[in-house]
């Protein structure tokens, strides 16, 4: 016999819309959420032609536009396109001429550039220098590229850039032919109106602009600053999880997409794009912001660092830093990643019997470190937020004596490390080639210290004894008669 349902009891509820994130005071603009979904979003309901992206006439009389990210032929996973249905297709502007925005940014950084220079020392920059008050500075002519491997020309390669402004973009949009954008904020927010609609990014967020897409930036906070790492010819995904299961780390429903919002906007703009670290610019008698409704998974977004999810050591040992990366971008050699973006947050430190700090090492990447804010405890190159530190490829580094000291001696108790602090590091397979305003224009470039490794003790000389009786002891010659050969330092 089958129980009657009482007529009292909530018959439940259904969904009638995606999920979308609530806007805040800080961030009023909605989002869509999940790293690599493709997503269908209006900003006038059924405008988006179903079964077909090209119709004969589009609802409106809009426009039909597709932008590609990977070539026709990829293979269906790694496709990436989006397609428009915009008031007037991009097409329709005004001849392009050379652009004197900016002489700042480089895209080559091969040897025979004479703007860049490799170099196997250390270096550090304090924070970088606001515009002067007396000059509109805005994102566009306020980026200046420090670093780089490769070259945009043959999509192949990227470029370290940071930016300072003080400066809204006003009817003046951007688009960078040479790579994708992956903006990091450390002071100021930046209000970003795309072609596919808007976010707000602050600092301890990330952005990531995807090659070829049109942008505004407005600083709702004043001056900004800000770092930005451009791959070519590569996109960025997420980092395999490998043992870790399917949890944990950057998790895919916390990166955010735009919702579809459009101008209705007839008047002048000026559109600058970047090509071979060149600008160019056209005008056009239309707002590039009217796309009414769009779908595709070729999108830009954004995500919080603070909630990447920690996955760390519990017992002994260093994990290596590969469990800090957020997201990574491939090189064109299989198995090897062009950059991978590593973060360092709040975290419980409780290994015992381990050296807790960076070990010493020679890395075969290069190191890129920056500090969006709180308090680096690295002892052997100077980090600020707003500052940048630069390890070569293959060069060692590590902490200081003293660091070592304290840390081999010191009462290994469980301590919460990285409180309100946030710092990452671009960790790149390849050489980078340093800029002419990293080395000698920026203004903050910290002089080296010369003696910073004098006084660095080798503790086992003073174990020598002990080191005789203990291979007397297993039957070995001793060091005297063993071919290391030992020379004491004279008082």
């Amino acid at each position: 016999m089958i129980a009657s349902i009482d007529s009292e009891l909530p018959h439940g509820s259904t969904a009638t819309s995606p999920f979308s994130t609530t806007p805040s005071e800080a961030d009023p603009y909605p989002y869509q959420v999940g790293f690599g979904n493709r997503f269908a979003t209006e900003a006038v309901p059924a405008t988006l032609p179903q079964g077909r992206n090209v119709p004969q006439k589009c609802k409106y009389d809009l426009f039909s536009e597709q932008l590609n990210g990977t070539p026709f032929v990829s293979a269906r996973a790694s496709q990436l396109h989006a397609w428009f249905y915009r008031i007037r297709p991009s097409v329709a502007h005004r001849p392009v001429r050379k652009s004197q925005l900016n002489q700042n940014l480089e895209t080559s950084f091969s040897s025979a550039n004479p703007n860049t220079q490799f170099l196997p020392q250390d270096e550090s920059w304090g924070k970088f220098l606001m515009p002067d008050e007396s000059q509109r500075v805005d994102f566009v002519q306020g980026l200046r590229t420090i670093g780089g491997h490769g070259d945009a020309m043959n999509k192949d390669g990227l470029a370290v850039h940071i930016y300072t402004a003080n400066a809204s973009m006003k009817k003046v949009a951007f688009c960078n032919n040479d790579g994708d954008f992956l903006i990091m904020p450390q002071q100021g927010r930046l209000d970003m109106q795309t072609e596919f609609g808007h976010m707000m990014i602050r600092p301890g967020e990330l952005a990531v602009i995807p090659a070829g897409i049109k942008f505004k930036i407005s600083l709702p906070d004043g001056p900004a600053r800000g770092y930005v790492q451009e791959v070519f010819g590569s996109h960025y995904e997420l980092p395999e999880l490998g043992p870790i299961g399917s949890n944990g780390m950057a998790m895919p429903r916390d990166f955010e997409h735009p919702m579809a919002s459009f101008d209705i906007d007839q008047t002048t703009w000026t559109v600058i794009c970047k090509l071979a670290g060149q600008l160019f610019e056209y005008q056009q008698d239309h707002t590039p912001f009217d796309v009414v409704a769009w779908h595709g998974n070729y999108v830009p977004y954004k995500y919080a660092m603070e909630k990447f999810v920690n996955c760390a050591t519990v017992d002994r040992e260093q994990s290596d830093p590969s469990i800090y990366c957020v997201l990574l971008a491939k090189s064109n050699v299989t198995g090897r990643t062009l950059s991978e973006l590593l973060i360092f947050t709040p975290k419980w430190s409780v290994t015992s019997n381990t050296f807790r700090p960076p070990y010493y090492h020679r890395n075969v990447c290069t190191e890129l470190m920056g500090m969006v804010y709180g308090i680096w405890h690295g002892s052997a190159t100077k980090l600020e937020p707003g500052g940048l530190t630069y390890e070569p490829s293959l060069m060692p580094h590590g902490e200081s004596y003293e660091r070592w000291k304290e840390a081999t001696n010191a009462d290994l108790a469980p301590e919460r490390v990285n409180n309100d602090a946030m710092a990452f590091m671009l960790h790149i397979s390849g050489h980078i080639s340093l800029t002419s305003y990293a080395l000698t224009e920026s203004g903050t470039l910290h002089g080296v210290q010369a003696n910073f490794w004098d006084g660095f003790d080798g503790g086992f000389i003073k174990h020598l004894d002990q080191v005789n009786k203990d291979l007397v002891g297993l039957g070995l010659p001793d060091l005297s008669r063993a071919r290391t050969k030992v020379v004491r330092k004279t008082p």
